[in-house]
């Protein structure tokens, strides 16, 4: 079992900043890729971007690429979503998640969640 909190979501105007962490327990960290989705409300929960386990490549989707910057540190248990450029229609839930293949982080199948960090920009 891999255990994932999430922290650091609010409220943000847009065009502003958050950056959100991802802090993992349970299983060696520097085994697991990790990623980032979001859900806004009456939507389904979609894909952000990725990480794999040693850091080396990371992964986007195409609306937030330029803006936004995963990252980890794996001495801290830790993975990283920092958001620049905040849009309105960027309000959901954000959630991490972590696997041992970086394809299933990618596609969000069989994946360990987090409990999801609130992020909201207003206009």
């Amino acid at each position: 079992q891999v255990q994932l909190v999430e922290s650091g979501g609010g409220l943000v105007q847009a065009g502003g900043s958050l950056r959100l962490s991802c802090v993992a327990s349970g299983r060696t960290f520097s085994e697991y890729a990790m990623g980032w989705f979001r859900q806004a409300p009456g939507k389904e929960r979609e894909f952000v971007a990725a990480v794999t386990r040693t850091g080396g490549n990371t992964f986007y989707e195409d609306v937030v690429k330029g803006r936004f910057t995963i990252s980890r540190d794996n001495a801290k248990n830790a993975a990283y979503l920092q958001m620049d450029d905040l849009k309105p229609d960027e309000t959901a839930v954000y959630y991490c998640a972590a696997d041992r293949a970086i394809r299933s982080v990618v596609l969000g199948t069989g994946v360990y969640w987090g409990q999801g960090t609130q992020v909201t920009v207003s206009s």
